[in-house]
């Protein structure tokens, strides 16, 4: 029996694992003594790449090494072969993790500084159970709190090889920029701490400040539906048809919603740069007709 070409053995190889295979362990396919070299089984995988071209599944390196995967325009049609649900992740779990990513090896207590709340045993449960962090040691204060830090596990489920694919702080500063265009960003004011009491010289001002609390909390709530919406749409990807409220739609990868985010920059700095267009052409009409009053006075 002809030996097959070494693209066709890794491609069946990465499609049976279900999970990356590293180039050291694409050589234990082979029998000892028979082993292709890592120089030999780049260069297939390119040529793998190259075949795959126009079809409907890539090769992709991850830390883990390279497999097999769906690609971003076919993933939605795929989907649809499972009727389970995509797990929804809270907010406060993606910021927990976003913080770990950046800041390793950090505490619970490192976290909780930086969000301004408590981290919940849920959270960081739930990270440990994804396998996309590992407790890593335990600083040398009292209590000796655990150190946490992300995974290889974390790196192959976002697509990253390595951690410096990750945003550079640098665009992380200009995605904050954008989100305060877009009001996406923490309010100041709404920051502020609530008072522990208030003291009522009289019925009619208990009920003047009860009033401003439903009105502020619609405000709020109003303002946080919009929020969500507009980061469901940034991080999700559309769904076909009329979509039914709380319906599963797939994660963008990460960089769709850099793309985005980048593009709506764009747009707001365009809306900005016309405002002020408009705003100057409308003061200098102003100082133009108050030049004309003057000639004629």
């Amino acid at each position: 029996m002809s030996t097959p070409p070494l693209k066709n053995i890794l491609e069946a190889a990465m499609m049976a694992a279900g999970a990356p295979l590293s180039v050291e362990r694409m050589k234990t396919l082979f029998a000892e003594g028979m082993e292709p070299t890592s120089s030999e089984l780049l260069d297939a995988i390119v040529e793998l790449r190259k075949d795959l071209l126009g079809r409907g599944i890539e090769v992709s390196e991850v830390a883990s090494g390279f497999r097999l995967q769906v690609r971003s325009d076919a993933a939605p049609f795929v989907a649809r072969l499972w009727e389970e649900k995509p797990q929804r992740y809270t907010r406060a779990l993606l910021e927990t993790l976003a913080l770990i990513a950046y800041r390793q090896p950090v505490t619970r207590g490192d976290i909780e500084d930086v969000r301004g709340v408590v981290v919940s045993s849920s959270t960081i449960r739930t990270l440990l159970e994804r396998d996309w962090v590992r407790v890593v040691g335990h600083r040398d204060v009292p209590g000796r709190p655990a150190m946490y830090a992300t995974t290889k596990e974390f790196l192959d489920y976002f697509g990253l090889q390595s951690l410096e694919d990750l945003p550079s702080l640098m665009e992380i500063r200009e995605l904050e920029d954008t989100s305060r265009r877009l009001e996406l960003g923490d309010d100041a004011e709404a920051r502020r701490p609530t008072p522990d009491r208030y003291d009522f010289t009289s019925d009619e001002e208990r009920e003047e400040r009860g009033a401003e609390v439903l009105s502020q909390t619609e405000d709020d709530l109003a303002a946080a539906s919009a929020l969500v919406d507009k980061v469901e749409d940034n991080v999700f990807e559309p769904v076909e048809g009329k979509a039914g409220k709380g319906e599963p739609r797939k994660v963008r990868d990460l960089g769709q919603i850099l793309q985005r985010l980048e593009e709506q920059h764009s747009t707001a700095e365009e809306t900005a740069v016309d405002h002020g267009e408009t705003q100057r052409s409308g003061e200098h009409d102003d100082a133009t007709a108050q030049e004309k009053e003057s000639d004629n006075e």
